[in-house]
This record gives structure tokens, C-alpha cells and sequence, in this order.
């Protein structure tokens, strides 16, 4: 891997987040837990609030899409007819959060109660960002250099900015110039890219996209975006077509930038 230049027309660092700036186990075995672990008594403290009836009510919606698919845990609606009917939308509501974590779906509705749950976790100090230790070094001698710096993940734009704002490097949100999540459009498909150059206002090949994931990286690619894998501890591991074709690098140290001479 050694040193990757980066090339001259590159403008921004577009960063994924999981097995890029952030250790996958983190998120495997910190953050996905404490949602299952404590998504009943979340919903049971918050129900009334309008943000949790909202969360409730997208997460109802993605259910009747989904239903036929097997599976699938439909939402009732409440009909107001007391605390046992209460228990059993609220159980629901639960077994469906479950379902679609086991297959690791990215749902807007699932992201969207995930990314409050863990607002209140990162709020109260139950959790803290986990970060490579050569992402913040990194990231700043970018900015020095006058790189732009952003972030698109699956997860969404709340939950990003949680986890850099409470980090175990304290609150790093300054070091990024804007954030995307599925929103703009799913990180496997191209169009996503070139909605997020519109966006940044800049050419798609003015952007250097960090991924973990080939079909991602693919994707950017094929928007015409530059692209680097990156290879972190606990990434899935690459076939050796892919660690032929692609541009790989294990640190941001690793990008040399010409502005940066």
C-alpha cells in the first residue's frame, strides 16, 4: 500500500464511516446492541413524546411495505383501549426493530429511531464514538491543505453527527464540512454520488471517496468519482481482483496530497 497521491483535481474527501474512520466492531458490538438491549424500554419511556410517535409512525409505514416479505412484523395501530393493547404495539414495534436489524436493513424508519436511541446513549456518557487514532491527525493536515471534508453513511445524519460529536477525541464535528446518508440516495448506487457532488458543488472526479465496501466503491466509480479501500482490523477481506484493481490504503496517512507540498 505505501503512499497514495492523490490527484491534482481532487477538491473533497468524502469519508464512509464504518471500517473507515471507525473500528466495525464498534458498531457490531457497541452500537447495534445497546438498540436491541434497550429499544422496549426507550419506546416505553418516550411514547407519548411526538418524535417517538413519529419514529413509530415511519417504522409502521416501512412495515406494510414490507409485508409481504417473510418474515415481516406488521405495526397495529393503537386503538386507545388500554395499557395491555399498549404493551402489545409497543412488543411489536420491538419485534419488527429486531427483524430488520437481523438482516441489517437500512431503512430510513430503522436508521431514524436508532439515530434518537442513540442521541440520549451519547448524551448521558453510555456511549462514545470510537475513532482510528490517524483519522483526526489526518483529517486535519487535509484541511490545512484546503481539502474540503465530508461524510456519507448509511447511517443517518444524526446519527454521524453523535458519533463525532461525543467521540473519544471529544467533539470533532468542526472538522467536517457537511454530511449525507441514504437520503441523498443508497451508497451502491451511482446517482448517489453525483447527487452529493450537485450538492457540494463541485464535478464528481473533483472528489476522492474512502470506502471500506468494493460495491461502494464501485458505484463512486462508475459517477466518475475517484476512489480508495481502505483496509482497517475487522473489515471483510478482499478477493484478489479487487485488491488488484482497486487503490488500497490501511491509514489516512497514507494520501499525499499535492497541495500539501
Amino acid at each position: 500500500m505505501g503512499v497514495l497521491p492523490v490527484p491534482a483535481e481532487v477538491r473533497a474527501i468524502l469519508l464512509d464511516i464504518e471500517g473507515t474512520t471507525t473500528p466495525i466492531a464498534f458498531v457490531q458490538e457497541t452500537l447495534f446492541p445497546y438498540i436491541k438491549d434497550n429499544v422496549k424500554e426507550y419506546l416505553r419511556a418516550h411514547w407519548e413524546e411526538e418524535e417517538c410517535q413519529r419514529d413509530v409512525g415511519l417504522l409502521r409505514k416501512q412495515a406494510q411495505e414490507d409485508s409481504s416479505l417473510d418474515g415481516a412484523v406488521p405495526i397495529p395501530l393503537e386503538s386507545g383501549s388500554g395499557e395491555e393493547e399498549l404493551e402489545r404495539v409497543i412488543q411489536a414495534v420491538v419485534d419488527n426493530v429486531h427483524w430488520q436489524m437481523s438482516l441489517d436493513r437500512k431503512t430510513t424508519a430503522l436508521k431514524q429511531l436508532q439515530g434518537h436511541m442513540w442521541r440520549a446513549a451519547y448524551a448521558t456518557g453510555h456511549v462514545k464514538g470510537e475513532l482510528f487514532e490517524d483519522v483526526v491527525p489526518a483529517i486535519r493536515k487535509w484541511r490545512e491543505a484546503g481539502m474540503k471534508v465530508y461524510i456519507y453513511s448509511s447511517g443517518s445524519v444524526e446519527a454521524q453527527k453523535l458519533l463525532f460529536g461525543y467521540s473519544t477525541e471529544g467533539d470533532i464535528l468542526e472538522l467536517f464540512d457537511g454530511h449525507f446518508d441514504t437520503k441523498i440516495g443508497p451508497k451502491v448506487e451511482s446517482e448517489s454520488y453525483r447527487r452529493i457532488a450537485a450538492s457540494i458543488g463541485c464535478a464528481t472526479n473533483n472528489i476522492l471517496f474512502l470506502t471500506d465496501v468494493p460495491r461502494e466503491a464501485n458505484a463512486a466509480e462508475e459517477a466518475d468519482t475517484h476512489v480508495a479501500v481502505v483496509i482497517r482490523p475487522g473489515n471483510a477481506g478482499l478477493t484478489d481482483d479487487e485488491k488488484s484493481y482497486y487503490s488500497l490504503i490501511s491509514s489516512f496517512t497514507e494520501l499525499f496530497l499535492p497541495s500539501s507540498t
